[in-house]
């Protein structure tokens, strides 16, 4: 038999089982769940930088508060400083060292809430309430983006574990199975009380 002849026969029978075993999937899955991490990690500047402005126009109206205010600033510097890479994404360890930052900076954003509540001028103060319901947004915005990175974590760990994918994965790729962020904020799964003063 010819050698064209037979490589024409051969080249599509080769490129159809290259695509069954996720040559393409594999890196598409994982690029989007590297590109939603980035997304995380947007999230969580974007409050990282409010945390500043909110700390000073606080500061201003409830001076005595200084041992909040230097916590919130103190967690942020904290949450700022540990990042994980698109290439720690199957680490973990350094997962878990990033979710933990940033719960102890949401815990420490609490207190700073309950001033609103302890200093009623703070909500006369249209920067307060501007910065207070960007803070709430970003929140929300974190909330969603955790939600999709967790999302496209479980279609790429799900990708690469099923058949035919699981032979591209291992055989091209040697892909690892994905971290999930998981928030690790003490009693996050407790209600909190609400106490309006009136002994009830």
């Amino acid at each position: 038999m010819n050698t064209r002849l037979m490589t024409a026969l051969v080249a599509p029978v080769a490129i159809v089982s290259l695509s069954g075993c996720g040559v393409n999937t594999i890196p598409t899955a994982e690029e989007q769940a590297k590109a939603q991490w980035a997304n995380v990690e947007a999230a969580f500047q974007r409050r990282a930088n409010l945390i500043p402005n909110l700390v000073a126009t606080v500061r201003g109206a409830a001076a005595s508060e200084e041992r909040i205010l230097t916590g919130v600033t103190q967690a942020r510097a904290d949450a700022t400083r540990i990042t994980v890479t698109p290439e720690q994404l199957n680490d973990p360890a350094a997962m878990q060292r990033f979710s933990e930052a940033q719960s102890r900076l949401s815990a420490a954003i609490i207190p700073l809430q309950r001033l609103q509540e302890a200093y009623p001028q703070l909500q006369s103060q249209q920067n307060f309430a501007t910065l207070m319901t960007q803070l709430e947004g970003t929140e929300n915005r974190i909330n969603i983006e955790i939600r999709d990175y967790n999302e496209a974590v479980r279609r790429y760990n799900t990708t690469i574990r099923t058949f035919p994918n699981v032979i591209g994965a291992k055989i091209f790729y040697g892909s690892e199975p994905l971290v999930p962020y998981q928030a690790v904020t003490p009693n996050a799964e407790v209600a909190p009380t609400v106490d309006f003063g009136n002994g009830q």
